[in-house]
């Protein structure tokens, strides 16, 4: 039963915000790669979700972003310990290259309350050629959303087979200002290279909080940090990290010293040291596009 002129659920969307962003920063971890990405992104013992969601819970993330389905396998570790954001879109590697840059609606707002989340995300590629069915997707997740008071982070991806470069600021603020005018409660997006460039972005957002895609990984684990660092530096809200912390030699102590770094100032230089970070050691570099 509804009530007319009671607009619940914008209590609801803030007091799940205040949860996963207590102190206005948030490091969320992203595992979505399964889907996104295939066996590729999971060398060794790598594989064994279980495993690594325990340690990046351990490690104390304000929120794990996963699909529907893991996080129902994987629920006893992270229940009542971080939060939870069920991603409602994504895509296979699978597909042709014609539709490589869409992505599909494959869970509804009902299933993220029922499996008790904080949030739920969704990825808009703007500018693909399918940008509009990803928009319509958008919208009916919003308007779910808001009727049960539940944020929504939009991954607001500039992606399509003709931008020569996704990481250009000009086109990032676009996509990040498209996230604003469509309701996003929490944005997602590319870092663009620099503190000074990525400022531009974050004041294009408006005063939505804005984190870091962490995106492929860094051969030196400062160097991510650096990365955090100088997004927090031009007013960012932190970092949804995936393959920077579970392909790092080391996961917890990876996934402690970005934590570190939004949530007590450390520099990159200071996490680093206090939990034994390696020059080198990651697993895996990725290929530079591989952002999701």
């Amino acid at each position: 039963m509804t009530h007319p002129g009671v607009n619940y659920g914008a209590v609801g969307i803030r007091v799940r915000l205040g949860r996963i962003l207590s102190d206005g920063k948030a490091v969320f971890f992203a595992f979505d790669h399964g889907m996104e990405h295939g066996p590729k992104d999971f060398p060794g013992d790598r594989i064994f979700a279980r495993n690594i969601i325990q340690q990046v819970v351990d490690a104390g993330v304000d929120a794990i972003m996963m699909l529907p389905g893991m996080a129902r396998l994987t629920h006893d570790i992270w229940a009542d310990k971080v939060g939870l954001i069920v991603k409602l879109t994504s895509k296979t590697e699978l597909r042709p290259e014609s539709s490589i840059h869409l992505q599909t609606r494959l869970g509804t707002v009902e299933d993220a309350v029922a499996l008790g989340a904080d949030a739920v995300a969704a990825t808009v590629y703007w500018g693909s050629e399918h940008e509009s069915e990803m928009m319509e997707n958008w919208l009916l997740i919003k308007e779910e959303a808001e009727a049960y008071g539940m944020p929504v982070l939009q991954l607001a991806y500039p992606r399509g087979s003709h931008f020569k470069n996704w990481y250009d600021p000009e086109v990032v603020m676009y996509g990040v200002r498209a996230a604003v005018e469509v309701g996003a409660d929490l944005i997602k997006t590319y870092y663009t290279g620099s503190r000074e460039t990525f400022a531009k972005v974050v004041e294009m957002a408006q005063g939505i909080p804005v984190l870091m895609s962490g995106g492929a990984v860094r051969s030196r684990p400062v160097e991510f940090l650096e990365d955090v660092n100088n997004v927090l530096g031009a007013g960012g809200n932190g970092v949804v990290v995936g393959r920077n912390v579970f392909l790092a030699s080391d996961i917890k102590s990876m996934a402690k010293a970005v934590i570190a770094v939004v949530h007590e100032g450390l520099t990159p230089e200071e996490a680093a040291k206090r939990y034994n970070l390696p020059s080198q050691g990651a697993l895996a570099s990725g290929r530079p596009e591989e952002t999701d």
